[in-house]
């Protein structure tokens, strides 16, 4: 049964690009048989997955987070340097 959509959820995560990544045979899950790969951006084994997703369970809709060292904070706002081509999704 799939889940139901609960809304947009925000999160501000920052990688850092080191490049392409294979997975292969060796990243399988012994356990589970299969690769979990990370989607939240907070796993400290990225690129996969380690769980740490439970973190965001209570996240409330609507507001953007940043996670560091572990702690949740609430990202107020977000400015761009002058001339900075970048500009925030609605």
């Amino acid at each position: 049964m799939p889940r139901e959509r609960q809304g947009t959820r925000m999160r501000e995560v920052t990688l850092e690009a080191t490049g392409p990544v294979r997975l292969d045979e060796d990243d399988i899950d012994e356990e589970k048989g299969d690769i979990a790969v990370c989607r939240c951006g907070l796993s400290d084994e990225f690129p996969l997955c380690d769980g740490s997703h439970r973190r965001t369970e209570d996240e409330e809709t609507g507001v953007r987070y940043k996670y560091v060292d572990g702690e949740r904070r609430v990202v107020e706002e977000i400015r761009f340097s002058e001339g900075d081509d970048e500009r925030e999704e609605e």
